[in-house]
């Protein structure tokens, strides 16, 4: 018995010995671990907030070159209005003042012409102003600019334009409304130049968990392995513009196909707004 108690008394110590260093080693590993695991954390939330900067700084970059692109194409509409339109009709006016005999019996009615004519100049000028405002842009909202830009369109004569709006509209914020505005101006200018369409339907499609811009011409189209260097710049600005935005951009053609161009968007993607998360209906 007694033999027994002793081994049994050693092997109680033994264990006794094995439990304290076990927990020894645990109270000293832990600690290690929890270090270990505050570093990486630190290290992770770090890269998070640089590739945050980044992003924004990207972004902002990004911003200020689409804002410099739409003045760049804001004055060369305002000078391709004034050469065809505004300029023909002031010459008209200069022309029919200086042809005015007071002793003619249609003096009068030739100053009511040039008036009205005048008056028709003044309203153009106005209209192109507003119309071409990047202030104006980011007042009225995208739906109502493009609607402007569409009868702008179409009053010149260049190509018949269609714009149909499908769903409840809301705001996208106007960064985002910005971006997707220079994407149609890009698009716009692209089949003006190049399409040598005749039609061009503007879709925009409003849903809670989408937003579709489609832009479809029935022009002469091309195949994706022979875009020229200037065509495909301006298609892959358009991608490019698009993701910045959270948004798809697919471009879609064939020769003699016409050209359909899709920007999908997520209206509830966040974007970053002097580093803080902003929804996109900010």
């Amino acid at each position: 018995m007694l033999e027994l108690f002793i081994y049994m008394q050693k092997t109680v110590d033994t264990d006794i010995k094995s439990l304290i260093i076990i927990t020894t080693l645990i109270f000293l590993i832990a600690p290690a671990f929890i270090l270990l695991y505050v570093l990486v954390y630190n290290q992770r939330k770090k890269k998070h907030i640089e590739e945050k900067q980044r992003l924004k700084s990207e972004f902002q970059q990004e911003l200020l070159k689409t804002q410099i692109e739409v003045q760049e194409q804001t004055l060369t509409n305002i000078s391709r209005e004034i050469h065809d339109n505004i300029t023909q009709v002031l010459s008209f006016v200069k022309l029919n003042l200086a042809m005015i005999d007071p002793d003619d019996e249609h003096c009068k009615s030739k100053i009511n012409e040039s008036r009205e004519l005048v008056a028709q100049t003044i309203n153009d000028l106005r209209n192109l102003s507003k119309s071409l405002s990047f202030e104006h842009i980011v007042r009225l909202g995208l739906v109502k600019t493009l609607e402007i830009e569409a009868e702008r369109i179409n009053s010149s004569g260049l190509i018949n334009t269609q714009l149909t709006v499908e769903g409840e509209i809301y705001s996208l914020g106007e960064q985002r409304e910005l971006v997707l505005f220079r994407i149609f101006q890009e698009a716009l200018n692209n089949t003006l130049k190049h399409s040598g369409a005749k039609h061009l339907k503007i879709n925009l499609q409003y849903s809670k968990l989408i937003l579709n811009l489609t832009l479809e011409d029935d022009g002469v189209g091309f195949s994706p392995g022979l875009i020229d260097d200037n065509l495909g710049s301006g298609l892959r600005n358009m991608q490019s513009r698009a993701a910045l935005i959270g948004a798809v951009a697919t471009i879609d053609s064939l020769p003699d196909k016409g050209c359909c161009i899709k920007v999908t968007l997520n209206p509830f993607e966040q974007l970053y707004d002097n580093g803080t998360p902003t929804n996109s209906f900010g």
